[in-house]
């Protein structure tokens, strides 16, 4: 009898044996997987004849998928780099007569708009999200943030004329009560949220030592 001598590149002999597509999650992520299921007000015991709730989740979660918030925008006439109100400067406004409607310039911030009474989820729960079951650390959450592409200039002046506002991938990391505002980090370009040492964010940035 021989002793069976496993061969160097094994990965490479199974990777080749795959016949047919499957079902294992090939796209790495820093974000749990409930974080991408929607919400649905549908009873966990469904009717013969009725669609199960697995399956409705499942649905609007692909529906979902197709929606652009800048495409949204875009097919209203909405510029999206015209949302974020900027420093006012009389000697780059156009005269009256160039324009049909009177000029005023942006000067009111989004969140003066803002309706919570129909949003599906409270800030908590958005949060709550990024924990998965039998773990302590909370991942990151998937999200748009109309974010400016200077990151420097944007946090210096975020209202300056030089800046351009697009909508970009982030994870959301943590939610301040207080100011209702969400703390963001831009996705790389593997849309994974890593610090400056590539290492994940978890728990809103907060390490051990602060």
């Amino acid at each position: 009898v021989t002793t069976f001598k496993m061969p160097e590149d094994f990965e490479s002999v199974l990777d080749a044996q795959v016949t047919g597509p499957t079902t294992k999650n090939l796209v790495k992520s820093d974000f749990p997987v409930q974080s991408f299921k929607p919400k649905v007000q549908i009873a966990f015991q469904r009717l013969p004849g009725q669609c199960p709730r697995r399956i409705e989740i499942e649905r609007r979660r692909r529906l979902y998928l197709t929606f652009s918030i800048a495409q949204l925008l875009a097919s209203e006439g909405i510029d999206s780099n015209q949302l974020m109100p900027r420093h006012h400067d009389p000697e780059t406004m156009p005269a009256i007569e160039e324009k049909k409607d009177p000029i005023f310039p942006i000067y009111l911030p989004l969140k003066i708009f803002d309706n919570e009474e129909y949003d599906c989820r409270t800030p908590e729960e958005w949060i709550s999200l990024g924990l998965e079951p039998g773990s302590h650390n909370r991942k990151p959450v998937p999200g748009k943030a109309l974010l400016p592409t200077d990151d420097v200039l944007g946090h210096e002046d975020p209202k300056s004329q030089k800046l351009i506002y697009k909508w970009t991938d982030v994870g959301v990391l943590d939610y301040d009560k207080e100011t209702k505002l969400y703390l963001v980090h831009k996705t790389d370009e593997n849309g994974l949220v890593h610090d400056e040492e590539g290492r994940p964010i978890l728990n809103g940035g907060i390490t051990p030592e602060g």
